[in-house]
């Protein structure tokens, strides 16, 4: 199974206009090689390099198993791609928030999970609650990690120091 973006490549930097220094929206994906016996995919976006732990950014599940792309700008709604179900993210809201790191360098895991059930769970939970509904019913899972670090912006104070 895999995950892949056509914004951005496999440990690279994540496009501005999926940040919220862009226009904040979620990024195109694409999926492959879906074992034949998945009922379900789940997403989960995170990244393990913020400062008070990991920051959950999106959590997608109950996705049709034959669903081979989310396109980007995904609405923030409970609902998407033709009944699958958005979490709450760490922002905390339902749907995509984009990277937007307090300092430096981050990573972000897009994580695609294959289920070998239809969870069939009211929209909203968080990733823990995920994860815990999620327990044995892993088949196979994907990683996609991009990278993201603010723009530097110099004012005219920042040369006098």
């Amino acid at each position: 199974m895999r995950i892949i973006s056509s914004a951005f490549d496999d440990k690279s930097a994540i496009p501005t206009k999926y940040t919220c220094e862009g226009e904040d929206i979620s990024p195109p994906l694409t999926f492959e090689n879906i074992p034949q016996e998945a009922k379900s995919l789940a997403l989960i976006v995170d990244d393990p390099d913020a400062p008070g732990g990991t920051f959950v950014h999106w959590v997608v599940y109950d996705i049709d198993p034959h669903t081979v792309k989310i396109p980007e700008n995904q609405p923030n709604s409970s609902t998407i791609l033709k009944g699958a179900k958005q979490g709450t993210n760490d922002f905390p809201k339902i749907g995509y928030g984009g990277p937007c790191p307090p300092n430096g360098e981050h990573r972000y895991f897009f994580k695609l999970y294959a289920l070998d059930v239809m969870l069939d769970l009211d929209p909203s939970l968080t990733k823990l609650q995920l994860l815990k509904h999620m327990q044995r019913h892993i088949i196979a899972q994907s990683i996609l990690i991009g990278t993201y670090q603010k723009r530097v912006k110099r004012g005219f104070f920042s040369f006098l120091f």
